[in-house]
């Protein structure tokens, strides 16, 4: 389909004459020819990518025996990912995992389901706070699912990386190369979701039937070898965390991010990287290859003579645009001038990487495979954009238009056109000698679509319509005091140069569709392109993170359990705060597998918890990490109570989502789990919570070797002092070390071995700016409380209230009148005097 063009423009050519017949105005021969103005658009260089609409994922499910199928359709990169048959509890955690990081906007699966996806189904249904938004349930016959069609809906799919040129069996050799047809639970959630795409019609619901849903590629996700973190985690350590933007344009669905470890590590340059650095944060992961293969990258440009050739990439990579969304343009058509000047700058960008590249280290993977992938169709397709496409005469009239010497034809066609305004000025001389004497001036003027005309000025006598016949002239229409016919001569040009204009513009767009055609054969290479930069990009952000933030490269021991940190800085905390002070951390073997960490408040428990949380998760998505020496073992989750996401939504109350939050670690922590709790216990009663943080601690603890790595900060110092936890090596306990001068108590920040003694709340208090008084009176009950004695108001309250109560006692009876016989005075004393006397005596 053929993209929507301007209105057409018109070449006019005027010859004017007084009544007398005697030109004037413009002298014969020179013609003023006239062209309408084009929409202002960015010059060569300045076009921008537009704002594309947000992404939407549309998910299918299948799940049997055991066994989930998942597929799904991005329609920011028009893109199907697949995941091959994987296992899954019947509780479903995995897909819960899927459903976690994607937010699909609808899911799809059969209509007939077992007992185990069915109660999940359900639960995901009734989760109507569920953020950002529940997803639609789409529930499709089980025959969509059936084998055999959704093999058919594959092969048969019209899919524009795929040569034209391929036959039916090379199709298939094709498709089998890249989607796994021996998992047939995958295979099956291809077809429900090609159907479900076809039926909805997504992203083409505007189209003709005739265009189907663009899909550009697809690809393989995988989710083995993830650390399980959970969105409590990712919030309490702020590894994300969204701020609403501050332009008045964004409020109702703008977000920014805020403070957070994505924001300080995010220097991505295209916007594919960043995307990559975000799905990196959801999937740390355990595959030591692949986290060793980002280090090393990082640590090749930290090296000091590679950072001029880590600058030049990153101004590369910052050509790098949209290609999906311009692929899918292309797809239905819908290509602007822009997107040809994107696609042409980013694949010579895409060239530049590739050179750069091959005279790198090609013992490093990501070199290796940019200098390999990037192969030769790219140049092919740069020489052919840069050979056919104006794009300077494209960005002028705002549309498509080619260079000269690509068609002879349309050369010669412009060649005519350029020449029309003086020929038409000849043409109307001569048509002006054969109109009636009292017609003053003619024109002669070319629209397209229409044709060429004679324009002549409406005479006064010319009233009805019947006065705008004239011999030898057809009338066509009237237009701002303007009569416009077609002459004899007016149908010989018409003949002879034909719709010019329209036919221009119709070769152009037939050319634009053959380069879009081989473009779009292409789509393969392109798409690498975007993976392999993204992933270049990535680790460009991390290397200049790590160089301006002194960061280092972590190892890796799958032998440890645990992690091991040699003077380790909170990334957050070291930028806010003038002076940081570093603190090591050690939980591998048998030993201490359970740390107690007590001490004073605004001592640094939490950000100790914290630092130990950020360093484990940046060495477990391939990133250098801020700390001397950082030791990485075998980790599988980590799980954190650290500040309670209080929403009125959920219905909960504090202390019941602390308890979910705990709940969630031992039932699921393992031997390889890494478990932050902080003042766990603290929202009620303050035996009930000193008993339950003693009751979870006493059950990882009898777990024996296959405890998981707990640091829990607390300020029940009654744990330690009255022996709630069994003596052993698997706890070990810390506190913070502090020095009191004075009346002052001085902050060390660095964690000991040993116990706090007292929990100096008086002093933070001071702080926060509460009364003396109040201070000294709470320090005096907590005395009181600690010996065991009994808890005494205070003497000069007391008397203030003894007098308060008198004065309302004889206020009462100078109220009464004694005089009165109906006053029964046995009542007031028995029912105003005796109960005061308990209060006043």
């Amino acid at each position: 389909m053929p993209p929507p063009f301007m209105r057409p423009s018109k070449v006019m050519a005027t010859v004017g004459a007084t009544p007398g017949r005697t030109p004037q105005g413009p002298v014969p021969g020179a013609a003023s020819a006239s062209f309408a103005s084009p929409a202002p658009v960015p010059g060569p260089g300045e076009a921008e990518e537009e704002e594309e609409e947000p992404a939407e994922i549309h998910l299918c499910v299948l799940w049997n025996s055991g066994y989930l199928g998942i597929a799904y359709y991005d329609t920011s990169d028009s893109t199907i990912h697949f995941m091959p048959d994987a296992p899954d509890h019947e509780s479903l955690k995995l897909l819960q995992r899927v459903l976690d990081e994607i937010n699909p906007r609808t899911v799809v699966t059969s209509a007939k389901q077992d007992e185990s996806m069915t109660r999940f189904l359900g639960k995901l249904a009734s989760q109507e706070h569920r953020e950002p938004k529940r997803p639609e349930l789409i529930f499709l016959p089980s025959v969509d699912f059936g084998l055999e069609i959704s093999k058919q809906r594959l092969l048969s799919g019209n899919y524009s990386f795929i040569p034209d040129s391929m036959t039916t069996t090379e199709k298939i050799l094709f498709l089998s190369s890249i989607i796994p047809f021996d998992c047939l639970l995958t295979v099956r959630a291809l077809g429900g979701l090609l159907k479900f795409l076809g039926r909805r019609r997504i992203g083409v619901e505007l189209e003709d039937y005739n265009v189907s849903v663009p899909i550009l590629g697809f690809k393989k996700f995988v989710l083995t070898h993830l650390v399980s973190i959970d969105q409590d985690t990712y919030g309490v350590l702020q590894i994300f965390k969204s701020e609403s933007h501050p332009s008045v344009y964004k409020v109702a669905s703008g977000l920014k991010e805020g403070l957070s470890l994505f924001g300080i590590l995010n220097r991505c340059r295209c916007k594919w990287g960043e995307k990559l650095l975000r799905l990196w944060f959801r999937r740390p992961t355990q595959d030591l290859g692949e986290l060793n293969s980002r280090l090393d990258v990082i640590q090749f440009f930290l090296l000091p003579q590679n950072l001029d050739m880590a600058q030049m990439l990153h101004r590369l990579l910052g050509h790098i645009k949209n290609v999906p969304l311009i692929l899918k343009r292309m797809k239905l058509s819908h290509t602007k001038v822009s997107d040809w000047q994107v696609l042409y700058k980013t694949v010579y960008s895409a060239l530049g990487l590739r050179d750069a590249c091959r005279s790198l280290p090609q013992s490093i993977q990501l070199f290796q495979d940019i200098s390999q992938e990037f192969s030769d169709d790219l140049h092919h397709i740069a020489s052919l954009i840069g050979k056919v496409v104006d794009f300077e005469g494209s960005l002028a009239e705002n549309r498509f238009t080619v260079l000269p010497n690509i068609d002879p034809e349309i050369d010669e066609k412009k060649r005519r056109l350029m020449g029309l305004p003086s020929f038409l000025t000849e043409v109307a001389r001569k048509e002006l000698e054969n109109l009636d004497s009292r017609i003053p001036s003619c024109s002669v003027i070319y629209i397209p679509l229409i044709g060429f005309l004679l324009s002549i000025p409406r005479l006064p006598s010319m009233v009805e319509a019947s006065d705008f016949e004239i011999e030898g002239l057809d009338f066509m229409f009237l237009s701002e005091e303007k009569l416009h016919y077609r002459s004899a001569r007016t149908k010989e040009l018409d003949a002879l140069l034909g719709d010019l204009h329209c036919d221009i513009r119709d070769q152009e767009t037939l050319l634009m569709y053959q380069l879009q055609c081989q473009v779009l054969a292409r789509a393969t290479v392109l798409t690498r392109v975007l993976d392999l930069a993204s992933r270049l990009d990535v680790l460009l952000a991390l290397a200049s993170a790590a160089r301006d933030y002194g960061y280092s490269r972590p190892c890796y021991s799958p032998r440890l359990l645990g992690v091991r940190i040699q003077n380790g800085r909170h990334p957050l905390m070291e930028l806010c705060a003038r002076t940081f002070v570093p603190n090591s951390a050690e939980c591998g073997g048998d030993k201490g597998r359970v740390k107690v960490i007590t001490g004073p408040n605004s001592s640094g428990k939490s950000i100790y918890l914290k630092q130990v949380g950020l360093i484990t998760f940046m060495a477990l998505v391939g990133s250098f990490v801020p700390a001397e020496e950082a030791e990485i073992g075998a980790v599988d989750a980590i799980f954190t109570r650290i500040h309670s996401c209080e929403s009125i939504s959920l219905g909960l109350s504090t202390f019941m989502i602390d308890l979910n939050q705990v709940a969630k670690a031992v039932n699921n922590a393992t031997e390889q789990s890494l478990v932050l709790i902080d003042e766990f216990g603290k929202g009620t009663n303050t035996v009930d919570g000193l008993a339950l943080l003693a009751a979870v601690l006493r059950h990882w603890l009898a777990l024996g070797p296959t405890c998981p790595h707990i640091f829990v900060a607390t300020n029940f110092l009654s744990l330690v002092q009255l022996q709630l936890l069994p003596q052993g090596p698997l706890v070990q306990y810390l506190t913070m070390e502090t020095c009191e001068d004075g009346n002052d108590l001085v902050f060390f920040y660095q964690v000991c071995e040993g116990v706090a003694n007292a929990s100096h709340a008086s002093h933070t208090a001071a702080q926060a700016g509460l009364p003396d008084k109040l201070i000294a009176r709470g320090k005096e009950v907590s005395d009181l409380i600690r010996s065991g004695k009994s808890i005494k108001p205070v003497k000069e309250l007391l008397k203030e209230k003894q007098m308060e109560n008198c004065q309302i006692l004889v206020d009462k009876f100078l109220k009464l009148d004694l005089e009165d016989p109906n006053l029964d005075l046995d009542i007031f004393m028995s029912q105003e005097v005796l109960p005061a006397a308990t209060t006043i005596l």
